[in-house]
């Protein structure tokens, strides 16, 4: 599945991460302190693309406030990320102002269409019948 369903190339999420991504680790050497908003956006974009990907999905979300806690999480490491990489500094409450502009930018994804029951739907376990089930792993011995 392509990111640009949610996120797409015009986005100021998508072109965050674009800047990011083709300046590496000079991205934020315009000023002495990091730019929030990039830092913010680009950790939305990341938390979706990690999120497509299934990468560390280890306990499947059911529900939107589920969902939505996996991609703020996935988007606080976006933010360490980004900060131990930066050469400049975060100014009083950026920290604070990123997660929060992060988490605005997820749920504003979240409440677009039929994204929540779309990502749902994409990590979940496929309905089966147990019994199908153990016929499929029983082995046959014989003596």
């Amino acid at each position: 599945m392509s990111i640009d369903k949610f996120l797409a190339p015009h986005t100021a999420e998508a072109r965050a991460h674009f800047h990011a991504t083709e300046n590496g680790m000079d991205w934020d050497i315009a000023g002495p302190s990091i730019d929030e908003t990039i830092v913010a956006h680009c950790a939305s974009y990341r938390s979706f693309e990690r999120y497509l990907s299934g990468e560390h999905l280890f306990i499947l979300p059911q529900t939107r406030r589920e969902l939505e806690r996996i991609l703020v999480r996935y988007s606080t490491d976006a933010i360490h990320n980004a900060i131990a990489k930066s050469r400049g500094t975060l100014q009083v409450g950026g920290y604070s102002r990123v997660c929060h502009l992060a988490a605005i930018s997820i749920r504003e994804v979240l409440d677009t269409g039929d994204n929540v029951s779309y990502l749902l739907a994409l990590h979940a376990l496929k309905d089966s019948n147990p019994r199908e089930e153990e016929r499929q792993t029983r082995s046959i011995t014989s003596t």
